[in-house]
């Protein structure tokens, strides 16, 4: 499957040197390096070799064929040498599965973890520490310039009209309700129209539903050769410190081994330097491993208005077409999954505002594998760290 762990990106080959360097200059997660220029790389001084080790793994974390990536790596080939053999040379050479080859000779339509062409990153040049007297603003600029500072200032440039593009180009299918608020999937018949979708609330739920809810932290702070999960039981503390300081995306995951959950995580943190440029965290929520929210699940209760929704396999799976669809398309990405846990809870997606601003935007899972349209997360999150430049701007 295409991991977004840096040690599975990297694998054994000439990157793997790398690493320390990498995360030491901010290139911490597989989005971000996907994003690498070649200004970038001769910042970090990367042979030959290590450019197209770079060059090959992007292309197979695209098409979801990190396994292959050592073997092809340690071949010396850069990837248009690879590219330009015959179907049966690759097979011969790097043993690629049939469904496998498919997928690596597709040069179009694959490409779904890069930010669109349009959205551009700045020229990065490295500078020595800022002097205490230093600061963003200056008495001479316009408040435009001063929003650009500010925006810059979360690490990632952009501009209105990239930002614009890429929500653009992130199409919200038709039938789709959206408004500006709570939103969710089309309430399509299941059976031929002898079943009835489940209701969904129209109200967004009150900041109060969620902010003293009890969590615990179950992922560490990234680092080299760091464990995926917290083997020592962290202390819970209140949901609100989440994003005390900073917009937040709260994705309620319905169970973490669905192939239709993983898919959604999997696709949103694909996105992860428009988040990063915006200002906005990124944050999966469970409700299997801790038992405060395994009794009230109260992340789950809020996408209700206060009652959890649930759907039952038949009804909600067998029978309802849409779910079939997702299923498939989640499918599609060939991640790997599981059938354990708590599966009939709908799950669901939040973001909320800095501070105590309350919530934003409330996505709802009618049909099992719903996602969230990203055009709408994106604009949401626009609009948020928007306003929030705006404020700044008056009270200067």
């Amino acid at each position: 499957m295409a991991s977004y762990s840096m040690e599975d990106f990297v694998g054994n080959g000439a990157l793997n040197e790398l690493l320390p360097k990498l995360l030491e200059e901010g290139w911490d997660d597989v989005p971000t390096v996907k994003l690498m220029n070649s200004e970038d790389m001769d910042v970090l001084n990367m042979t030959q070799r290590q450019k197209d080790a770079l060059e090959i793994r992007t292309y197979l974390h695209d098409r979801v064929l990190m396994q292959y990536g050592d073997m092809l790596e340690a071949s010396g080939k850069c990837l248009p040498e690879i590219l330009s053999l015959s179907t049966k040379e690759i097979t011969t050479q790097f043993g690629l599965k049939r469904g496998h080859l498919v997928r690596f000779t597709n040069r179009t339509g694959l490409r779904t973890e890069h930010l669109h062409t349009s959205y551009s990153l700045p020229r990065r040049t490295m500078t020595g520490k800022t002097s205490d007297n230093d600061t963003i603003f200056k008495s001479s600029g316009s408040a435009r310039s001063m929003k650009m500072q500010l925006r810059s200032n979360a690490g990632v440039y952009y501009d209105d009209k990239s930002v614009e593009q890429s929500v653009a180009d992130l199409k919200v299918k038709d039938g789709h309700i959206f408004e500006g608020i709570v939103s969710a999937g089309p309430p399509e018949p299941r059976l031929c129209g002898c079943l009835a979708p489940p209701p969904v609330v129209d109200m967004v739920s009150p900041y109060s539903c969620i902010g003293n809810i009890s969590i615990q932290k179950m992922t560490p702070e990234y680092k080299i050769g760091m464990q995926p999960l917290v083997k020592t039981r962290t202390p819970p503390m209140k949901a609100s410190q989440l994003w005390r300081d900073k917009p937040a995306v709260l994705l309620c995951i319905r169970r973490p081994g669905c192939i239709m959950c993983r898919a959604e995580a999997h696709q949103l943190y694909a996105k992860k330097p428009i988040f990063d440029g915006l200002g906005v965290r990124l944050y999966a929520v469970l409700h299997e491993n801790i038992e405060s929210e395994v009794r009230n699940m109260e992340f789950f209760k809020a996408l209700g208005g206060g009652q959890l929704l649930k759907d039952k396999f038949l009804s909600g799976f067998v029978f309802n077409p849409r779910a079939i669809a997702n299923y498939r398309r989640a499918k599609a990405l060939g991640l790997e999954q599981n059938f354990r846990g708590e599966g009939e809870i709908k799950g669901g997606l939040f973001i909320v505002g800095s501070g105590k601003s309350g919530i934003a935007y409330q996505f709802i899972e009618r049909n099992f594998g719903d996602w969230a349209p990203l055009a709408e997360i994106i604009s949401i999150c626009s609009q948020i760290q928007e306003k929030a430049i705006n404020i700044i701007c008056l009270v200067m």
